[in-house]
This record gives C-alpha cells, structure tokens and sequence, in this order.
C-alpha cells in the first residue's frame, strides 16, 4: 500500500476527502495495521482515528498484550 498523506493537525476533514480516508483506513486496519500507527502516519490523533473507523462502521480489536491477570497475587 502507498503511504498514507500526513494531515495537517486541526484540519477539517469532511465530504468526499472523509469517506475515502475512512475507506483507506477501514483497508489498513483490517489487513492488521494498529490504531496507534495510523494515528503516527497521517499526523492525527489516536481518538480522531478510532472516530473513523467506528464511523466505518469497522470492528475494533481487543488490546493486545501481556495477560496482566497471571501476574497477581491474592
């Protein structure tokens, strides 16, 4: 895939420009690309980003990592 334009920080994206970085997104993060690397490639927030795909109507995946629940004591 080509690499994702940066947007510029507070910029209004909305109409055509909006469906097609929702769908260009939605492809990404469906093919295993996170949340968090979207958010670093096009210069926009975590939350902004996970506001479209939820818009995309995409299901998000669970947080990944280390199961914290083997690691306490009681």
């Amino acid at each position: 895939m080509a690499e994702l334009t940066r947007l510029p920080k507070g910029a209004r994206v909305s109409g055509g420009a909006r469906e097609a970085l929702q769908t260009e997104l939605r492809a990404r993060y469906q093919s295993g690309t996170s949340i968090r690397t979207l958010a670093d490639a096009t210069g926009r927030s975590y939350g902004f980003i996970r506001a479209l795909l939820t818009e995309a109507g995409v299901t998000l995946r669970g947080r990944g990592g280390a199961n914290r629940r083997g690691r306490l004591s009681h």
